[in-house]
């Protein structure tokens, strides 16, 4: 029999984060909000008062995993029927009240831009009418969203500076679940990267939809562009190094290339997806670039940062995709050769141009997939290799699974195990690279 728990005690909070790093970061806000509410985030389900799922996407048959996650729960609410539970990000976007119809027993949807709004939603719930709130409101989610408590922190952390996609590529939700490109004011970015260095971050990743679109006001009424946000956050002493993620080909400008080259903060290792290698293909998914204006891009990176690590997106089997569409995105792979690159078949997203045109057979896709990823194997696994013997620099961040060990990341991004004390925890120190695995590097200090 459940007991129940003085009143004075905290209500317990268990969030589920599927996806992207935005949702890693959104999920930390979310929990501040109802942390002022009244309630402290648990690791699990069992014990928790509320449970908040929130959503991607971006994945195959994302909205029926939901579903499915949410079935599990039912026992859960059965036994505590004032466990309240919502679901949050992009599929609570997408499917709205469709939610609630398939799921009663769920209390609240949320879309990504009402995360403020949340602790009041909650406070609504308990009358057995689900509540649900997708609109695109004109206020800024970040305006009245509450920073996270004064704690110490990890080195590594995420910091959204832009949200939503003008592009429409014609495989792409975003636009409709996340909306119109949006960026956050320069000096709010920079106020919270300093108040995120106090707390002991060394290493701050920006992030967006399009981050690289970035237009923010500057504290000087004129718009910033990523370059000119990285230059100024380069100036914060105790933030050592700074990365950027998604970004899209068209909107790599001048000066944010070469901000590669001028700023040493600015790590060498840059997510640019390209989606195919055919410009058929390219052109069919309004990507808006081909093949060699996309390479191009990448000679002038290199140009100023010889050493730069390239990761990349890759769809294959989009809608009428051909065997030498195909080999047109393995030629172009060869030519690259990616650090690292993230690869998945086309799976229909529904609203978006793709979903109702002629579909590759399934078969197909599942094979071309697999030549694909042996080929980004293998340029992964060399990459790798380059790198055993040779003395690089590490940001150590936590234990290890082993006694003494501590795992931190390279320049690179790829996680680096070590022995050292824990007390380096939080500081670069030089290692020299003694082993590769497959998502990993083994190096002892120097």
């Amino acid at each position: 029999m459940l007991k129940a728990r003085p009143m004075s005690d905290p209500k317990k909070l268990f969030v589920k984060t599927y996806g992207c790093q935005m949702n890693v970061y959104d999920s930390e806000r979310m929990v501040s909000a109802l942390g002022a509410a009244g309630y402290e985030q648990v690791d699990t389900a069992d014990d928790a008062d509320m449970i908040l799922l929130n959503t991607c996407h971006i994945r195959e048959k994302a909205a029926e995993k939901i579903y499915s996650e949410l079935g599990r729960y039912r026992p859960l609410k059965n036994a505590k029927p004032d466990l309240k539970i919502g679901v949050a990000g992009c599929v609570a976007q997408a499917e709205g009240e469709e939610i609630i119809r398939r799921q009663p027993m769920v209390d609240l949807v949320v879309g990504p831009q009402s995360y403020h709004r949340l602790p009041d939603m909650v406070a609504k719930t308990g009358n057995g009418v689900g509540l649900v709130d997708t609109d695109f409101p004109e206020e800024d989610k970040f305006d009245h969203l509450p920073q996270a408590p004064k704690s110490k922190r990890a080195p590594s952390a995420f910091l959204t500076v832009q949200e939503g996609c003008d592009k429409f590529c014609a495989f792409c939700v975003v636009p409709y679940t996340r909306g119109a490109e949006v960026s956050r004011p320069a000096q709010k970015i920079i106020d919270e990267a300093i108040d995120l260095t106090e707390r002991g971050v060394r290493d701050i990743t920006l992030l967006g939809q399009n981050v690289n679109a970035y237009h923010g006001q500057g504290p000087d009424g004129d718009d910033w562009t990523l370059a000119r946000l990285i230059r100024e956050l380069a100036k914060i002493d105790d933030l050592w190094r700074i990365r950027f993620t998604t970004s899209h080909p068209n909107d790599m400008d001048d000066d944010l290339i070469a901000a590669h080259g001028d700023l040493d903060k600015l790590m060498p290792y840059l997510h640019l997806p390209v989606q195919s290698g055919s410009d058929k293909i390219l052109k069919a998914m309004n990507r808006k670039h081909t093949a060699a204006s996309y390479l191009k891009v990448l000679d002038r990176i290199r140009a100023v940062r010889p050493d730069i690590a390239l990761s990349g997106d890759f769809i294959v089997g989009f809608p009428e995709e051909t065997e030498e569409d195909f080999q047109a995105t393995l030629d172009l792979c060869e030519q690259v050769k990616y650090a690292q690159a993230y690869s998945f078949k086309y799976s229909t997203r529904p609203g978006t141009p793709a979903a109702d045109r002629p579909q590759v057979d399934e078969d197909v896709k599942t094979e071309r997939l697999a030549r694909l990823q042996a080929l980004l194997a293998k340029h992964q696994h060399e990459f790798l290799q380059n790198l055993v013997g040779k003395t690089i620099p590490v940001l150590l961040e936590r234990p290890g699974r082993l006694d003494g060990q501590l795992v931190g990341r390279s320049e690179y991004l790829w996680p680096v195990h070590v022995l050292a004390d824990a007390g380096l925890t939080g500081q670069i120190v030089n290692v020299r690279v003694q082993g590769a695995d497959t998502n990993s590097l083994s190096a002892v200090l120097v």
